[in-house]
């Protein structure tokens, strides 16, 4: 049985990276070559030399809405509510803090063009609310919305688009699929230039980002549920990729995702949207997936569960230790990992 704690590293706070890059390829960037089991340190500029034409990267083009406002009680009392699943034109999934304060039937208000009910309270804790508004609800939260930045980074923001992909879409995200945020527009010109090909997918990136694995058992975890959707044309480019025998090289963990829970037997994926709640952990027979960009992950997370399942636990925390003794930054607007 695994058990959680065998996927924890001992990371110092100080190489938890507080603020991004400039520009966005000069991170770091630790290649492993799993055949030959060779290690080199570059930067993220260098993955142009690294990949090779005929290279299909997968890349997760969901945006990031800013997810976090702050609402307050009658009293005056202050409560952030993170906004994490739009069920409906007026009713979303939240998560509050403090949450003493956001019992069922409560009227908050955000200002005066924005205000919200708690209609009840979720099995594990979140809690669903409806907003009152008049007009168009996404110029309002535009106003009054920040980026939801992960709990580990306590610094501001001082660029809001620092914490989007180059080549965000479609918005529906409340955290980033932070592997993405090393490309620049001029990096991508390059590599097409070179042959490599772009292959898009969207994964809204929710809870699961935040609920940390309680369980000691990691079978007992329960992964929340996230939107997915592959068009058919961008399907035909990753199966085009595995007729031809080209490697397909997933741009993120929720690539990893959206790609595997799709993909038959055979690798190849079809036209589909849905929810999935795929938990990969080691041991898994990848179907889609020949390589991976990834950032380094939190102790004891599912992500970091997902990498060993791609690389082996014992390789994985090998890896991780080498990346804190060569002082890589760590985390959402850290370095990255190109496993190939």
């Amino acid at each position: 049985m695994l058990k959680t704690s065998d996927f924890y590293y001992d990371l110092p706070e100080e190489l938890i990276a507080q603020t991004p890059v400039y520009p966005r390829d000069s991170s770091r960037l630790l290649c492993y070559n799993r055949e030959e089991q060779r290690v080199e340190h570059k930067h993220f500029y260098d993955i142009e030399q690294m990949l090779k034409p005929g290279d299909l990267l997968v890349i997760n083009d969901t945006k990031v809405y800013p997810a976090r406002i702050f609402a307050y009680t009658k009293n005056g009392g202050k409560i952030e509510v993170l906004l994490l699943k739009r069920l409906n034109l007026t009713d979303w999934e939240v998560l509050v803090k403090p949450g003493k304060k956001a019992k069922e039937g409560v009227e908050l208000t955000v200002n005066e063009e924005l205000s919200l009910t708690v209609l009840s309270r979720t099995e594990t804790g979140e809690r669903i609310i409806r907003f009152k508004f008049e007009g168009v609800f996404e110029d309002i939260l535009s106003r009054v919305g920040e980026m939801p930045l992960p709990p580990y980074i306590r610094e501001k923001l001082k660029d809001q688009e620092r914490y989007q992909t180059v080549y965000c879409k479609k918005e529906g995200s409340s955290a980033a699929p932070t592997a993405g945020l090393h490309f620049t527009l001029e990096l991508m010109k390059r590599l097409e230039e070179k042959g490599v090909e772009f292959a898009r997918v969207q994964l809204n990136v929710g809870l699961g980002t935040f609920r940390p694995v309680k369980s000691e058992n990691i079978l007992e975890h329960e992964m929340h549920v996230e939107y997915y959707n592959i068009d058919g044309a961008e399907a035909e480019k990753i199966n085009r990729a595995k007729k031809e025998g080209r490697r397909v090289i997933a741009v993120g963990t929720t690539s990893v995702r959206t790609l595997e829970t799709v993909a038959d037997e055979n690798g190849f994926v079809r036209e589909a949207c849905g929810n999935t709640g795929i938990f990969i952990y080691p041991p898994y027979k990848f179907k889609c997936v020949d390589a991976l960009i990834t950032n380094f992950h939190l102790p004891e997370s599912t992500l970091i569960m997902l990498v060993s399942a791609f690389l082996t636990r014992e390789k994985t925390l090998h890896l991780y230790n080498l990346a804190v003794s060569e002082r890589y930054r760590f985390f959402s607007f850290g370095d990255a990992m190109f496993i190939y």
